[in-house]
């Protein structure tokens, strides 16, 4: 199969979409399928030669608004002849704006079937537009619901997030796909190496988070709640993996509680680095309520590390509260939060067996598996349009109205989106 995945944002750049897409690109890749990725220009290290050699980067604003994404400029898929002549099977769209409408015309002019994964919450990401507002979040919700309804599928990364689509009013089939892991190579990370090297001590209690370190995330409860636990316990750290606008605010939160030592703000990782990372560890803790789906949480529970994090979409579907962690309520206090990791720090035997239920669990998301059900939503969706299709390749004038319709209907979705939330 012939699969062009279109994405705002790919390696480089580190986030959990550029992830998700680089995952099943390899894993597609296996199995001997031609993947094309179109993706956005960024700055970073050069990828690798065999992980270059499948994308096409188009032009594209670099930092946009004074954060880590790119955004792509008007027309620049238009002169890419590699786009215009690979024979796509399936168009996946990764974002319902920029390269999504290019998806869209795309699919519809070589009228191909599209799928779109509803990655995330799009509503929690408008702080990164100038105007930012409740009318905004709400045009946010309703431009992500009729982008999907102009597809032939759509893929939620969780149950949580298919639920919460459908009540929105998508109404095109969903199939729940999680992003899948490489737990074989988080489970063989080296604690003790990523120790040495950031000079933690080997008896050192490790609270651990991985993410990126914005807004969004709820830093500001977790720094609070992971320095009301570590200034107590003066062996303890808190080691962060990310970066991001929130790296102050998680320092002057630290500082305030006498605790700015204990603090490690270890910049971004991938790969091995990133597997070390999750191994130097003793409990990861989370707090996010803006996840689609956990796989960081995940990844930690296939390197055996136990999970304190607040019940959210995404959380719910990888936790098991006092099985593999603690799953608490989304309104419990910092203090309370901290209480947990304390006891998980009292309790070695505890930590053991969450740790061991941990890997079990990150067993159902292992990479391999994702990738079967993501190809099998692609063969059920191309052959529930193959006669839609066929009728528009056998009729020329059927397939300029397609087109024309796409465009108007781009349009009008994108005022109605608007027009809703002004009402609302």
């Amino acid at each position: 199969m012939n699969i062009c995945m279109m994405t705002n944002t790919y390696l480089p750049h580190v986030g959990g979409v550029a992830r998700s897409v680089s995952t099943f690109a390899e894993e597609y890749r296996k199995r001997k399928h031609l993947v094309l990725v179109v993706a956005p220009e960024f700055d970073g290290k050069p990828l690798t030669k065999r992980a270059a050699a499948i994308v096409e980067r188009v032009a594209a604003i670099q930092n946009f608004n004074g954060s880590d994404f790119s955004v792509r400029l008007p027309l620049a898929t238009a002169l890419s002849e590699r786009i215009d002549s690979f024979k796509a099977d399936i168009i996946h769209a990764h974002h319902p704006f920029l390269l999504g409408d290019t998806a869209l015309r795309i699919g519809t002019s070589k009228n191909v079937p599209i799928i779109f994964t509803h990655h995330t919450r799009y509503e929690d990401y408008t702080h990164y537009v100038p105007f930012d507002s409740p009318a905004l979040k709400e045009v946010a919700i309703n431009l992500s619901t009729e982008f999907a309804n102009l597809c032939d599928g759509v893929i939620a990364p969780s149950e949580s997030i298919a639920r919460l689509i459908k009540k929105r009013g998508v109404t095109s089939p969903v199939r729940v796909v999680p992003t899948g892991i490489d737990v074989r190579a988080f489970a063989a990370g080296d604690g003790a190496r990523f120790r040495k090297k950031f000079k933690i001590p080997g008896s050192a209690f490790v609270i651990g988070h991985v993410g990126r370190l914005a807004p969004e995330k709820n830093l500001g409860y977790l720094a609070e709640a992971a320095a009301l636990f570590i200034k107590q316990m003066p062996n303890a750290r808190f080691l962060v993996i990310g970066g991001g606008p929130s790296e102050d605010a998680i320092r002057k939160t630290f500082a305030k509680h006498g605790a700015g030592k204990q603090l490690i703000l270890a910049g971004k990782h991938t790969g091995g680095a990133l597997a070390d990372a999750y191994n130097a560890m003793d409990v990861f803790a989370f707090a996010s309520f803006s996840e689609t789906q956990g796989m960081v949480l995940a990844e930690a529970m296939a390197a055996g590390r136990p999970v304190v994090a607040l019940n959210a979409s995404g959380v719910r579907e990888v936790m098991r509260h006092g099985q593999n962690g603690f799953m608490l309520p989304a309104r419990t206090p910092a203090r309370t939060f901290a209480t947990h990791l304390a006891r998980l720090h009292a309790e070695p035997a505890l930590r053991r067996a969450f740790s061991r239920e941990a890997r079990r669990t990150a067993e159902n998301f292992s990479r391999e598996h994702c990738a079967e059900l993501a190809l099998a939503f692609y063969e059920d969706i191309r052959k529930a349009t193959r006669r839609e299709r066929l009728i528009t390749q056998q009729n020329p004038w059927g397939s300029l109205l397609e087109r024309l319709g796409m465009e108007w209907n781009l349009i009008a979705k994108k005022v109605q989106a608007v027009t809703h939330a002004l009402v609302a």
